[in-house]
């Protein structure tokens, strides 16, 4: 009987060596392909800013918004032709006026063609940051007569024309509120003033 005692105790201190290596080895294996997925999307945002990072779980950033917008393929364009793309999706709050492809498409011929030539870069990016604001401004917070402070340190005018509210003279025609701000969909592009 006690040769069964003892042939029972060292099976079961077997099988617990056994069960104690195997989740050892799970959990060996599990950190090493966590490690290098963090190392993928390490090497991938290293790549791509902090544009490259990606959550489908939050709420959609200012960027996120509109890379999945059809009408604002012509504005992601210039936004990465600029070298800005990063800027919409910092912590915010930002506010940014998005000109739909018909805005852009209304320029004057050749227009937007020169501005994304690579030697027009910093006057691209010029326009592009003055269509966004520090803070979150929507609905209410519009005021007839203020003036909104653009990101290349201008000031532009707010109108309220009955329950339609313009910028710099640009129709406001939707707004998607977003992770880090919102975006304000509008029906023009806004030109900063030349530099005196």
């Amino acid at each position: 009987m006690k040769n069964v005692y003892s042939l029972l105790s060292v099976l079961i201190v077997a099988i617990f060596m056994f069960v104690s290596c195997s989740s050892e080895t799970k959990t060996q294996d599990d950190s090493t392909s966590n490690s290098d997925m963090n190392t993928e999307d390490a090497a991938f945002a290293k790549a791509n800013g902090q544009s490259g990072i990606t959550d489908a779980d939050s709420q959609k950033n200012i960027l996120q918004v509109a890379v999945g917008s059809k009408d604002h393929t012509t504005l992601v364009t210039a936004c990465k032709a600029a070298g800005i793309v990063d800027i919409l999706v910092n912590a915010g709050p930002i506010t940014v006026f998005a000109p739909t492809n018909a805005a852009f498409d209304a320029l004057p011929k050749g227009t937007l063609e020169t501005l994304l030539k690579p030697e027009n870069k910093k006057q691209l990016a010029r326009i592009v940051r003055f269509h966004a604001s520090p803070g979150k401004y929507y609905g209410k917070l519009f005021k007839n007569g203020m003036k909104l402070y653009q990101a290349t340190g201008h000031y532009v005018d707010v109108e309220i024309k009955g329950k339609d509210v313009y910028i710099a003279g640009a129709k406001i025609l939707g707004t998607i509120q977003c992770s880090n701000g919102v975006v304000h969909v509008i029906d023009k592009v806004m030109l900063p003033p030349e530099k005196k």
